[in-house]
C-alpha cells in the first residue's frame, strides 16, 4: 500500500469518527445538572481550602514578599 493510500485510510478513518461524535456531541439536561453540581462542589471545596487559617496566611505572606522585591 503506497504512502498516499495509507494516509487517505487514515483521513477516512478521522472522518468517520468525527461523523460519529457529532451524533452524539450534546449533554442531556440531567448530564448539565451533574456537571454544575459537580462544579459547585469543587468551588466550595477550593474556597474552604483557600479561606482556611494556614491557606490564608501563607497566601498573604507571599503577596507582601512579592511587593516588598525592590527594583
Amino acid at each position: 500500500m503506497s504512502k498516499l493510500a495509507r494516509v487517505r485510510v487514515r483521513v477516512r478513518a478521522l472522518v468517520r469518527r468525527v461523523r460519529a461524535a457529532r451524533r452524539d456531541a450534546g449533554m442531556v439536561t440531567s448530564e448539565y445538572a451533574m456537571g454544575i453540581i459537580a462544579a459547585v462542589a469543587f468551588a466550595a471545596v477550593l474556597y474552604k481550602v483557600l479561606t482556611s487559617g494556614q491557606v490564608s496566611t501563607e497566601l498573604q505572606n507571599i503577596v507582601k514578599r512579592a511587593l516588598d522585591v525592590r527594583m
